[in-house]
Parts: structure tokens; C-alpha cells; sequence
């Protein structure tokens, strides 16, 4: 399987956080499944890191190597597509990270309500 994390999911992930359920840990870490990180989730994780507006581990970029997730690059059919998505969502970051699960054909985990609402393939977290 094929899977896009949303970037509190990655959060969870390298703080081995207990909101993220044994089943998803488990398929994060399991070989044969492909897990993606989009760059948005890294840019906001940066940015909302020097904002003070989240707290990370100190090292993010420690944690996205020792993760082996596939980074996904923002390409413009990525930011083209946004202009099709309803409004259920205002955050640009996530946004960007549905229009990538939708043109990439990966399912999305997320915890966010807010996303369950576009039509995606999603994995509830």
C-alpha cells in the first residue's frame, strides 16, 4: 500500500506519540508498505516551529531520515489542482497534502475531521 501521512501523524510518529494507534504505528513501520512525506508538512513544520506554535523534536530532520519515508515533492499539478478542492479546509499546508494524496493516488492518514470531508481515500487516524 501506498500512504501519505498528514504532519501531525508524522509528529506522532517520531514522538512515539500514544494518539497514534498500535495498528497505524505498526503499518508506518512495516517494510512492505510505501509511506510518503510530503515537503509541505516539513515547510510547516518549520515554520510553525520557529512560530512557537508547535512543539517537535528538536531534531526534525534526524527524524525524517530515520524514518525512510519517501519524501513527495510540491509540483504544479499539485497546486493546480487545489483550485478544484471545496473549502471544507482553509489551512494551505493541508490543502496542498490532499491535492498531492488525490494526484499521487496515495491514501491520506490523518486525524483531521476537517479532511474526512473530501472525497479521498483516507485512513482515519
Amino acid at each position: 500500500m501506498r500512504y501519505l501521512l498528514d504532519t501531525h501523524i508524522f509528529i506522532w510518529w517520531m514522538e512515539k506519540n500514544k494518539r497514534l494507534s498500535k495498528d497505524i504505528f505498526n503499518l508506518l513501520n512495516n517494510p512492505q508498505n510505501q509511506i510518503f512525506l510530503s515537503v509541505a508538512s516539513v515547510w510547516e513544520l518549520i515554520i510553525k516551529k520557529a512560530k512557537k506554535k508547535l512543539k517537535t523534536p528538536k531534531d526534525v530532520q534526524g527524524g525524517i531520515k530515520a524514518s525512510g519515508f519517501i519524501p513527495i515533492n510540491i509540483e504544479m499539478l499539485h497546486v493546480l489542482d487545489l483550485e478544484k478542492l471545496p473549502m471544507h479546509h482553509n489551512d494551505p499546508f493541508d490543502r496542498i497534502i490532499i491535492s498531492q494524496a488525490k494526484i499521487e493516488h496515495l491514501t491520506l492518514i490523518t486525524a483531521d475531521k476537517k479532511i474526512w470531508k473530501y472525497n479521498l481515500a483516507l485512513l482515519k487516524a
